[in-house]
């Protein structure tokens, strides 16, 4: 069995990068009036949420801590659904995008609540192998 080393190998963290380099290119085509808000905003969470998991990786030798951490991103998460329900609702987004998107935030969301919910294994350096959890990359 191989150990995970890096936040990188997590399957969560690789799709939450995905996810903000996918709004960020659909946000290119956002009207310029909304640069300083919905723009940034939108980009902002959504790098946030795989930001936040770097950190509660990092972390992870204070449970509480690392919780901390995946609940802001969990938050995060939340957040730029949020915002991609703003697209829509202004037409800058459709409908498909818009499912495509929130599904595959959601499916980030169960992640999140996943690890908190064992948050033992994960701040355990010992028993914490790849074989262990469906969160990372085959």
């Amino acid at each position: 069995m191989s150990t995970v080393r890096f936040h990188k190998e997590l399957k969560v963290f690789q799709r939450s990068f995905e996810m903000a380099m996918q709004i960020y290119e659909l946000s290119k085509s956002f009207p310029k009036e909304e640069l300083y808000s919905l723009t940034d905003q939108i980009r902002r969470s959504s790098r946030s949420v795989s930001a936040n998991i770097s950190e509660a990786w990092g972390k992870r030798k204070y449970e509480k801590s690392f919780i901390a951490k995946l609940t802001d991103s969990e938050g995060e998460a939340r957040e730029t659904q949020t915002w991609l329900q703003f697209a829509l609702a202004c037409e800058y987004i459709n409908a498909e995008q818009f499912g495509k998107l929130h599904n595959e935030y959601n499916q980030i969301i169960g992640m999140l609540v996943t690890m908190i919910g064992q948050s033992e294994k994960w701040c355990s350096f010992s028993s914490l192998n790849k074989e262990d959890d469906n969160l990372y990359h085959d």
